[in-house]
């Protein structure tokens, strides 16, 4: 065996132990019993000091010293491990482990939290995991922007102040569009109770439309949804809600979106550092096309309403065409994951602006609530009313991941490039998707992006698939035509 080959054999038992890490994630927040959570924290922590021990041993640097890539693939492999394993370095071992254990017990710890609306209760163990991520941050920046650190581990390449300026370029025009939009009558609303049981049967006929591979993945219920895993198991998890299914609908959809990026990367990259998505804006720009451009366009939902009129009967909207407007009703709300994509990215934003501040050290965690509840209503007009609408609605900081809500909104962008470029290269894409067929669609996205994986840059990867930089213009244009035609402005 060559070098190269031998630090690859390596790399892969590396891969798949994370991979086990991550289905130990998945369990706790499906199967997991509830009185398991110290325990879980314990095994979190022992596979995690595991893990980066294997990412940082001095035997990495050498061989990554003395490899030579065979080929381009090869070169990206060896630049993806040398990546990870300066950022390894830099981190303490024991670091890593306290980590580990605390985000494992922060999660359950919010979980019940959240259920009880009691903030002081989750309060002490979110200063730690705070704490432990501005020790990593500060460790990984070495003398620079802590919270640019935090960035790099979800989209490598951008900085925070490349984020806050695409934020502030989108922001007056989504704000003048949402309040021409609320100045209209609201469309008409689902009514009655949607059967649990029917939901889920109905939930996995659309995660297969879109092309999730059942064989190769699970649909579940979970608090919050999200995917998990990358090549032969990726699973998916969602929610339902006896009087709004579209909840539980456009849950599946988006993280359909997630598991088909992962299934559809070349089985080529299969456990290696290429064999996952290469950054969580571009995950995001899968689950927000499929849920969203693809989704919940007019031509989709006329199929869906056929759907749900065989699984519910009447539910009060007379036609497809109300349906679509149904879909997507811009409304008040509290929920980031219930937001219409009109005002999505607004939540975004001020999550961004809060963790950014945390991570700096300008807003301390005690003031958390306060500066939440303030923020949202000079934001949206309105107060917060309960903790679990308010800075508990979300599971991310919980479990660690500062640094990840701006991939959302860049994820939007992303998207909205995509879907221009789609378009384009398949002017007969709706005739199809108002049968329910979304393969046209989701082989031009596996096609021109999902199959690479981790083979270039997130601004690359994008790029090359929607023919041009990445850029807000072509969602600001899609929002705008949607929602004049929508509201008949």
């Amino acid at each position: 065996m060559s070098i190269f080959d031998t630090l690859m054999a390596y790399e892969r038992d590396t891969q798949a132990l994370g991979q086990i890490a991550g289905r130990l994630g998945w369990d706790q927040e499906t199967m997991m019993p509830r009185g398991s959570g110290p325990q879980r924290g314990e095994e979190m922590a022992a596979i995690e000091a595991v893990l980066h021990a294997r990412r940082s041993s001095p035997q990495v640097a050498e061989w990554l010293a003395e490899a030579e890539a065979p080929d381009e693939v090869g070169a990206a492999q060896l630049r993806e491990i040398k990546r990870s394993y300066e950022r390894s370095v830099k981190v303490p071992a024991d670091l890593a482990r306290r980590l580990a254990r605390v985000t494992s017990e922060a999660q359950g710890k919010w979980a019940a939290a959240r259920a009880d609306e009691d903030v002081a209760a989750f309060l002490p163990v979110l200063e730690e995991v705070v704490a432990l991520k501005r020790e990593e941050g500060q460790a990984l920046a070495s003398g620079g922007d802590v919270y640019d650190a935090m960035v790099e581990d979800y989209e490598h390449g951008t900085s925070a102040a490349e984020i806050a300026a695409t934020f502030d370029a989108m922001r007056p025009g989504l704000v003048d569009l949402r309040a021409r939009v609320l100045e209209k009558p609201a469309p008409k609303a689902l009514q009655g109770s949607f059967d649990e049981a029917a939901q889920m049967k109905l939930t996995r006929k659309l995660a297969k439309a879109f092309g999730y591979d059942m064989s190769h993945g699970r649909v579940d219920k979970a608090v919050h949804p999200f995917s998990s895993g990358s090549g032969l198991d990726v699973r998916i998890t969602t929610r339902t809600s006896e009087h709004d299914p579209f909840n539980c609908f456009y849950s599946t959809i988006h993280e359909v979106g997630h598991g088909a990026y992962e299934q559809g990367i070349s089985r080529d990259y299969l456990l290696t550092p290429l064999g996952r998505g290469v950054s969580m804006g571009v995950h995001e720009s899968q689950s927000r096309i499929y849920e969203n451009q693809i989704g919940r366009g007019a031509a989709f939902t006329s199929w869906l309403y056929g759907e749900m009129r065989e699984s519910f009967g009447d539910f009060g909207i007379a036609n497809a065409d109300e349906f679509y407007k149904a879909v997507n009703t811009v409304h008040k709300g509290y929920i980031r994951t219930e937001a219409d994509e009109l005002q999505y990215n607004l939540h975004i934003m001020l999550r961004f602006d809060l963790e950014r501040a945390l991570m700096a050290g300008d807003l301390e965690v005690g003031d958390l609530e306060a500066a939440w509840n303030d923020r949202f209503e000079a934001d949206f007009g309105y107060s917060v009313d309960k903790p679990s609408n308010g800075c508990l609605q979300d599971v991310h900081w919980s479990v660690g991941l500062f640094g990840y809500f701006p991939t959302y909104s860049l994820g939007n962008v992303y998207a909205g490039c995509l879907n221009q470029k789609m378009r384009n290269d398949l002017p007969g894409l709706d005739a199809d998707l108002a049968t329910g067929d979304t393969s046209s669609a989701t082989n031009w996205l596996r096609q021109n992006l999902q199959q690479f994986g981790g083979l270039r840059s997130p601004v690359e990867t994008i790029e090359l698939a929607a023919g041009a930089a990445p850029s807000p213009t072509p969602l600001m244009t899609y929002l705008d035509e949607k929602f004049t035609g929508l509201y008949d402005l």
